[in-house]
């Protein structure tokens, strides 16, 4: 039983059972008596941990991302313990996986096990709509997003401006003389719509015509660029360079490519974005957009320590991109 399921049974949020649980005087009394009687109703003892869950410091950090074994989510996670053990700090590790209600619940989980501040890595974590389970943490703890943003009195967001890096792509390849692109996605997240939105941009600001069919969504992983591929010639479409939002989708269509004895980039330039290491193992080797993942991490673990030795920092802190070149594209202006 977690202090989540106790919330959703009272009807209210993670942080009023939290002050109910602490015996808080700021909890209404028939809020309380809810409250009360979801605990009773649920058989649910808190810890000593959580008894204490407003008082005292654990020097405990809790992170969350949705995939560990995505190696953006990695290094960012590494990153951010390393940072955290030199700052003298403990970190607890969720693997979230995507869905919602399972996000939830490890939220619950960390503030019953108390700790200090959170992170949330990566842009899943911010719905269209329905975020109140992150706004209620953040009234007991604070939270930083990685990645993300969402307004909060308590929420600090560290980003990389994806849509510029997408839109300096886009320059940088009409610059080149291609006059014809597509784009490549895979999820519509918060960090997903900026880029779309840069390729958008870059198009605009070059005088290109954009051509809605080529601005393709796709599943996520190699498979997704595969098929990302296929539709386009499908389309038959006389692009000349693909842009796609994560590296793993442009392996997919280099692959893809090559199975049709495309040249790269003599007949096709291809643009990753992320600068995984997947880029340098791409033959060729992919031209990627560098989203800065350690900054972002170092970042956001120092953005949480300060707040939490009570300095005031900006909300929002904004990562600039840079754009990597290799052989999947031309670097020099014609």
């Amino acid at each position: 039983m977690s202090i989540y399921e106790v919330a959703q049974k009272a009807g209210v949020s993670i942080a009023t059972v939290s002050r109910v649980i602490n015996n808080s005087s700021s909890v209404r009394p028939e809020t309380r008596e809810r409250v009360e009687a979801a605990l009773k109703e649920l058989n649910y003892r808190p810890n000593a941990i959580a008894r204490s869950l407003v008082v005292n410091a654990t020097n405990t950090i809790g992170i969350l991302a949705s995939d560990v074994r995505d190696s953006y989510y990695a290094n960012a996670i590494y990153i951010l313990e390393q940072e955290f053990l030199k700052l003298g700090y403990h970190v607890i590790l969720c693997n979230t996986g995507g869905g919602l209600d399972k996000r939830k619940r490890y939220i619950g989980l960390l503030l019953e096990k108390k700790v200090d501040g959170m992170v949330l890595v990566g842009s899943i974590f911010k719905e269209k709509n329905g975020n109140a389970h992150i706004l209620d943490a953040s009234a007991v703890v604070p939270v930083v997003m990685l990645n993300s943003s969402l307004e909060g009195d308590n929420i600090y967001s560290v980003v990389c401006d994806d849509r510029t890096g997408v839109s300096k792509v886009v320059e940088n390849l009409a610059q080149q003389g291609h006059k014809e692109m597509a784009y490549v996605y895979d999820v519509d997240s918060f960090s997903g719509l900026a880029k779309l939105q840069g390729f958008t941009d870059g198009m605009n600001s070059m005088g290109l015509p954009i051509h809605p069919e080529w601005i393709i969504q796709t599943e996520s992983g190699l498979n997704g660029g595969r098929q990302a591929m296929a539709r386009l010639e499908e389309l038959k479409a006389s692009c000349t360079a693909i842009i796609t939002s994560e590296d793993i989708l442009a392996a997919g269509i280099l692959k893809g490519l090559t199975a049709k004895g495309i040249k790269v980039p003599d007949d096709m330039a291809v643009f990753g974005y992320n600068d995984s290491i997947i880029a340098e193992c791409t033959k060729p080797e992919l031209s990627s957009v560098d989203n800065k993942v350690g900054d972002l991490a170092r970042k956001a673990a120092g953005i949480l320590y300060q707040v939490l030795k009570g300095k005031e920092v900006p909300h929002r802190n904004i990562i600039v991109p840079e754009l990597v070149f290799r052989e999947s594209c031309q670097r020099e202006k014609i």
